[in-house]
């Protein structure tokens, strides 16, 4: 099979993936309104193991927020869910703040466009109007939160603190200055989100503080492996289990002190002393009136790309949804499985497809640009240069599901032997791309580049390797 067939296989598997963690798709197969009687109507949200539904007759208006890089997305179709279906008198908007972008054509919910992942004063001022919103809710208030991956950065509310009768207000520069930093020491997405909600006046359930006592229904897309809560878009809506002592290891931990702001090391040294008040715990009365239900996950586009595989021919191994690690690392195991299907059918007989889901980090030693799927791509392709002979047959495509792997344009990068001999006729070096790491820029020399454009999902990473 051609490198060209190859790639393009891979592709129509990653793109069957994404059909299925479509939220608008997902949303309307599983949320409608229902007639109840006397013209009263329930909303009914119906998952695969679980049914929530809600009588609309106590409340007078329905109030959508959201956060990340799918809350347009999710926002489109709760409006073509609810807009023509509510009961005459319930009123019906809200705000949605997604990356730039992102956005759709919608007629009753805002949106507001801000920077991921690196946060900016757009996120901020959208912030500032989504709590505005949400401390206007009271009990004849049902809240909607639209919430996905990206969430941390996309809505910004730096804490607020007193030090010895000081009010200290922390500024986007401080909140871009820690993610910056905790982006190049290698922590991952767990480690991030600790520290940001222990920085944040919305972060770790304090969002839910606000909306009391309103009833809120938060969707909730999974971009973080395992699936938790409190993780996904730093819990704004989840109890945190975390502690501000926590968070100040996690920057001891790496080593960082030098790298973060003062004011933003006063704040964690507070936390940790119990000076600052903590985030939400479980049995906090915010959390009364919460309820969070999770409507899609890497599982779900793992399975749907084995089925595509499946229908194409290969012999699929799936192997997990819970991949983390160093990407380089990561790709030096996969290519040890590469080789060994191909030599022996261990693990599965070709043709074969493995596919693998999960979200690696990069611990940046240079200065190009790139992403962790990208660098996944090369230190794959630089254990083919190692063995040409042992790469034949063998093509592996790592991509992000919401299709900007890091900083830049491209979903993820694709290797394979027709791409070394590419680089070696371009007299690129490998060694040298991985020491910068700049991935970025060596696929875009030969052509290995995967760009699908904003997808309006994220569920995190894919990696799916063809042997022939």
């Amino acid at each position: 099979m051609h490198a060209e067939t190859q790639f393009q296989t891979l592709k129509r598997i990653f793109e069957a993936a994404l059909a299925r963690i479509d939220p608008y798709g997902m949303l309307l197969e599983r949320m409608r309104v229902e007639s109840a009687g006397a013209g009263g109507a329930r909303l009914v949200i119906e998952l695969e193991q679980q049914r929530h539904e809600v009588d609309l007759t106590p409340f007078s208006r329905i109030l959508v927020l959201g956060c990340g890089k799918a809350s347009s997305r999710m926002a489109k179709a709760v409006e073509d869910i609810l807009a023509d279906k509510l009961p005459a008198g319930l009123g019906f908007g809200g705000l949605v703040c997604t990356k730039y972008g992102h956005t759709e054509d919608l007629k009753h919910i805002e949106q507001a466009e801000a920077a991921h992942p690196v946060p900016d004063e757009a996120g901020v001022a959208a912030a500032r109007r989504i709590a505005a919103l949400a401390r206007g809710a009271d009990e004849k208030t049902l809240v909607l939160n639209l919430i996905s991956g990206g969430g941390s950065a996309l809505l910004p509310s730096p804490l607020t603190y007193q030090d010895q009768g000081r009010e200290v207000v922390l500024t986007l520069a401080h909140k871009q200055a820690v993610t910056r930093a905790l982006l190049a020491c290698g922590a991952d997405i767990r480690e991030i989100n600790c520290v940001r909600k222990h920085l944040s006046e919305l972060k770790g359930g304090r969002f839910l503080r606000l909306l009391a006592p309103a009833t809120s229904i938060s969707l909730i897309l999974s971009d973080v492996v395992g699936d938790r809560l409190d993780t996904i878009a730093s819990g704004i809506t989840s109890a945190d289990e975390s502690t501000g002592a926590q968070a100040l290891a996690i920057v001891r931990g790496y080593g960082i002190e030098a790298n973060i702001p003062p004011e933003v090391l006063r704040a964690l040294e507070l936390g940790a002393a119990g000076a600052i008040d903590e985030t939400p715990k479980p049995g906090d009365a915010a959390l009364a009136h919460a309820t969070n239900l999770l409507i899609g996950t890497n599982h779900a586009a793992l399975l749907a790309s084995c089925d595509k595989a499946r229908e194409l021919g290969y012999n699929v191994a799936p192997l997990t949804c819970l991949l983390t690690g160093e990407a380089r690392e990561v790709a030096r195991f996969l290519s040890g499985i590469g080789q060994d299907v191909r030599r022996s059918g261990m693990l599965v007989a070709r043709p074969a497809c493995v596919i693998l889901g999960g979200e690696t980090v990069v611990t940046l030693t240079g200065e190009g640009k790139g992403g962790r799927n990208q660098e996944m791509a090369l230190a794959f392709l630089a254990e083919m240069e190692r063995d040409p002979e042992q790469g034949r047959g063998i093509a592996f495509l790592s991509a992000s599901t919401d299709g900007t792997d890091g900083p830049t344009d491209a979903a993820g990068a694709y290797a394979s032997p027709g791409m070394l001999a590419r680089a070696r006729e371009a007299g690129l070096s490998m060694a040298g791309a991985l020491k910068d790491n700049d991935s970025y820029h060596f696929f875009e020399a030969i052509g290995g580049l995967y760009k699908t454009g904003p997808t309006r999902t994220n569920v995190c990473d894919l990696h799916m390797l063809l042997v022939e």
